[in-house]
């Protein structure tokens, strides 16, 4: 009984020195989410010209995923005419890989597998897609700003050269307030 009474400090460390050392779990996953939670309006340039739209992001599935919905318009150009793009993603935290996904599909029928990381400061939010043979590879980055504030950017590297990103689209977003 006194070994036991004696391990029992030491064991206690070890599991507590375990503990802080562990992968993030599904619960503590989300901690950084939290500023993200609500509707968000904004205007965006790209080289098409000017758009409009708003998303939102919301916990879900009793908090094991966050969903976002996004609802973009561009007006007609001379070279195209005004369309409406939709997507929906679904960012989900993979407990055997220790790390944050997401699965986003669009009107446009892509379909696109990201891994989502925040920076150390946690002021940038990166989901940047799995890398395919053949494909293209998208970075979203949705970066803080002033309180209620974020620049959100969509970036796309050709399949030839994976790691080497163009910007597509850049906005600012403002946060509406909650009802």
């Amino acid at each position: 009984m006194t070994a036991i009474r004696r391990l029992a400090p030491l064991l206690f460390l070890l599991v507590s020195c375990r503990a802080a050392g562990a992968q993030p779990t599904a619960a503590s996953a989300w901690d950084g989410w939290q500023f993200l939670q609500g509707k968000w309006v904004g205007e965006g340039a790209s080289e098409p010209g000017e758009g409009s739209g708003y998303f939102s992001f919301a916990r879900d599935l009793q908090n094991k995923a966050w969903v976002r919905r996004n609802h973009s318009e561009y007006p007609a150009t001379k070279d195209r005419a005004k369309f409406v793009h939709e997507d929906l993603m679904v960012v989900y935290f993979d407990e055997g890989a220790g790390k944050t996904r997401a699965f986003y599909y669009d009107t446009e029928a892509h379909v696109i597998n990201y891994t989502a990381d925040f920076s150390s400061d946690g002021n940038r939010l990166t989901f940047l897609s799995d890398a395919l043979a053949g494909a293209p590879r998208y970075r979203l980055i949705y970066l803080r700003g002033n309180p209620g504030h974020m620049t959100v950017t969509l970036e796309v590297a050709q399949p030839e050269k994976p790691d080497e990103f163009q910007k597509i689209v850049e906005g600012r977003v403002r946060k509406l307030a909650s009802r």
